[in-house]
């Protein structure tokens, strides 16, 4: 039986600390679904497409992963492509709370989806997509923290 996970984010941008959880979920799994959750509530920097290619693009490296979105519930998803597993990364203990509460949620809603959480690598604890967007538009250099595709898109702004 193939085993699917599914990593999903709002991904805006995508950033190396993404990448870094991405990498580690292709390493246990037969094959990662790298999931842009869009939801219509929150404002996005990127649109829909903007952030798809820039996954698409940071993840092509890892031939076992592949990109896809919904707008829909997570766990619903996973039901619909036989995944098992959901990917989440943790940075620091904020991050605790709120993944335990979206634990409790998806096990509530799907109980036959466990989540999977990876740690942040030190040097990637601090790095979020809203941080890393206030700091290149205050002219900080955020290559080290972003995929060359996500750099790119950003330095077209």
């Amino acid at each position: 039986m193939k085993r699917i996970a599914v990593y999903p984010g709002s991904f805006d941008p995508p950033t190396n600390g993404h990448l870094s959880v991405l990498q580690r979920a292709a390493g246990l799994f037969d094959e990662v679904v790298f999931l842009l959750a869009v939801n219509p509530e929150k404002k996005s920097r990127y649109n829909v497409e903007e952030r798809l290619e820039m996954m698409r693009e940071s993840a092509s490296f890892l031939p076992n992963v592949r990109v896809d979105f919904t707008s829909g519930l997570t766990v619903d998803y996973c039901e619909s492509i036989g995944a098992h597993h959901l990917i989440r990364g943790l940075r620091a203990v904020t991050d605790y709370e709120y993944e335990f509460q979206l634990a409790a949620a998806n096990e509530f809603a799907n109980p036959s989806v466990d989540m999977v959480f990876f740690m942040a690598r030190k040097e990637e604890t601090f790095i979020s997509s809203s941080t890393v967007d206030e700091l290149f538009r205050n002219g900080v250099d955020v290559s080290p923290l972003v995929p060359s595709a996500v750099l790119r898109r950003m330095r077209k702004e």
